[in-house]
């Protein structure tokens, strides 16, 4: 629009009514998805306005390409736009990304979230798992009070690998050894009574002491009373680690003991196992990315497009709970 016409706007704004005037400022606010977007993307930088190369804080404004608008680094001569060195860098069509996350929010599979956000399905695995890299770390720092502790496990997966290091087996097939072995996944869960979740893929087989001391002391408070099942090796540790400990028996009947049990992480462990169902089997190197996506529906950290698109650029939301 030239200036002309752009005065005779302005004139023609006065005569407006009040019901007018209001759906122009409602339209004025609603902004296209692809501005909307730039604009998410655009608060990494005013969080955090330095160079991605150098490091350096003395930025120049250097034009504009695919929308957003790029910098050009005074101490070392490179440019940059707010995505570079972030896992959505050089993804393309991202006037598609705010439908896509939604389709995440809803848990859709790879092949619906294509469908519904007009891209390829292997454009919708890929952009599944760069929103995820860094959406996963939107984690708690400690926990607090009494914490539950215990471990669930996954069949093993090379989904998608084009070597395996076994005999292939049926999609929904079993282990070949009969109960705990290398062939399963442990997921170590520890939850409080706040509702903070933390997990961690510890590895294959039974969970060690070494691992719960890597997994669980760094980010237990040192007041924490720490409840978990029978399970001698959590006996072990916590003794080790100077920690409260409470265990309850569940093999031998006892879910409760007076105020101490691991309702609420076996709880967590059903809801993840029924929500990863509708995956039909998640390979076993993106599982930390599945359990983040999890953790995030579960909590409500990321209830909408806009902060799951942040998170995916390192903007995570502010906590309440230090």
């Amino acid at each position: 629009m030239d200036t002309r016409d752009f005065e005779q706007l302005l004139v023609m704004l006065g005569r407006l009514t009040r019901g007018q005037r209001e759906k122009v400022q409602q339209a004025l606010h609603q902004l296209p998805v692809s501005e909307q977007t730039a604009q998410i993307i655009q608060t990494r930088l005013a969080r955090d306005a330095s160079c991605p190369h150098c490091g350096a804080t003395h930025l120049q404004r250097y034009g504009q390409a695919h929308g957003l608008q790029r910098y050009r680094c005074t101490a070392c001569g490179r440019t940059f736009n707010a995505l570079t060195g972030t896992p959505l860098a050089h993804l393309r069509h991202k006037a598609k990304w705010l439908d896509y996350l939604q389709c995440m929010l809803d848990s859709k599979t790879i092949r619906q979230a294509a469908q519904t956000s007009g891209v390829h399905r292997n454009t919708s695995f890929r952009w599944r798992h760069r929103f995820l890299k860094w959406a996963k770390d939107d984690r708690p720092m400690h926990l607090h009070g009494i914490t539950e502790a215990d471990e669930t496990y996954l069949l093993e997966s090379d989904k998608g690998a084009r070597k395996l290091h076994r005999s292939a087996r049926k999609r929904g097939g079993v282990a070949t050894k009969r109960g705990l072995s290398s062939e399963q996944v442990c997921v170590l869960i520890a939850r409080d009574r706040t509702g903070q979740t933390l997990d961690f893929v510890t590895g294959k087989g039974p969970v060690t002491k070494t691992q719960l001391r890597a997994c669980l002391q760094p980010v237990l408070d040192d007041d924490v009373l720490l409840v978990s099942d029978a399970n001698p090796t959590d006996h072990y540790f916590a003794a080790d680690a100077d920690i409260t400990h409470e265990s309850v028996n569940l093999s031998a009947g006892v879910r409760v003991k007076g105020a101490f049990h691991v309702q609420n992480v076996n709880a967590y462990h059903s809801r993840l196992h029924q929500w990863l169902a509708r995956f039909h089997g998640v390979a076993t190197r993106y599982l930390p990315n599945y359990l983040g996506w999890r953790r995030a529906l579960d909590t409500h950290r990321l209830p909408t497009p806009q902060t799951l698109l942040r998170a995916a650029i390192g903007v995570f939301p502010h906590s309440t709970v230090i």
